[in-house]
């Protein structure tokens, strides 16, 4: 009766994890390992696959696009230590027992759950070259000819960088402002009988302390830049001559515009492989300072 019941529950257990598992072979494993098989055909759906051997790869290795749009995607990551700063920033204001404090928290966390849509229409309105409130300011304060933000090869990067500090700079702050609470307090009423000064007590305790958070954020800050692509999409659209373009985009395109999905899937595992190398390095340097910690 016992080995009975043992394997009843059992039963019951994996029947209950089925769909889970079934769901993650379907939706998941089998993508993955179509879309590894597809980087060595031709195929538009339209016709049956066709075998070419490493021929994506060769072009991919001499696609000037993909080089391009691959610099485009690093360009974008400069945006990671900037927001950074206004997080940590935003964190040790609000990082007081006031009263009326959760608001600003609020207010600042805001950005983060509203959509990507609604975001990029409304800083594409900020950056209007006629009249947006961006230019407007600038006109204010003397510029009689501010930047064309979204039109132009040198400033869209820039003003897509700046937009994504602000959305991101909330979801970032949230995490800091955890972190800087779960310090002891014992460690600053010992920095004070000691004399430290604000600044001294940041550097040798509040920035040490937030190591693991800042390895997180970094971690998960470039596995979101290497998937960039919902603020190009809405905001420029790729454009200006594809300055904005990452390789999440480039994917896009030949996958679901030009039904290039044999080239499609090798963008796509290239990709892979370079997160994966930059998350190993990150991750093995985050290692090596938990250790020297």
């Amino acid at each position: 009766m016992k080995n009975k019941k043992i394997i009843h529950n059992t039963l019951v257990g994996y029947g209950f994890l089925f769909p889970n598992i079934a769901g993650f072979l379907l939706f998941t494993s089998l993508p993955v390992i179509v879309s590894f098989v597809l980087t060595f055909l031709q195929w538009d759906i339209l016709t049956p696959p066709k075998f070419i051997g490493l021929a994506n790869w060769i072009n991919l290795v001499k696609d000037k696009d993909f080089w391009y749009y691959l610099y485009n995607t690093f360009f974008f990551m400069l945006g990671i230590p900037l927001k950074m700063i206004v997080a940590l920033a935003l964190a040790l204001l609000v990082n007081h027992k006031l009263k009326g404090i959760v608001i600003f928290r609020t207010i600042f966390f805001l950005p983060v759950v509203c959509s990507t849509v609604a975001i990029a229409l409304i800083w594409n309105w900020i950056y209007n070259p006629d009249f947006g409130l961006l230019n407007a300011f600038l006109r204010w304060i003397g510029m009689y000819s501010p930047p064309q933000w979204l039109s132009s090869t040198k400033w869209a990067k820039p003003a897509i960088i700046i937009m994504e500090v602000w959305v991101g700079a909330g979801y970032t702050m949230l995490l800091y402002l955890a972190a800087l609470q779960g310090i002891p307090a014992e460690l600053y009423e010992a920095a004070d009988i000691d004399g430290a000064s604000s600044w001294q007590k940041f550097m040798n305790i509040t920035f040490p302390m937030l190591a693991f958070v800042n390895f997180f954020i970094v971690i998960m800050a470039i596995i979101g830049g290497f998937q960039a692509f919902g603020t190009q999409y809405v905001l420029t659209g790729g454009g200006p001559a594809g300055s904005t373009t990452t390789i999440v985009y480039h994917i896009y395109n030949h996958a679901f515009k030009w039904f290039n999905m044999g080239y499609a899937s090798t963008i796509a595992w290239f990709l892979f492989g370079i997160m994966f190398v930059v998350t190993l390095v990150q991750w093995s340097r985050g290692k090596s300072g938990e250790t020297n910690y």
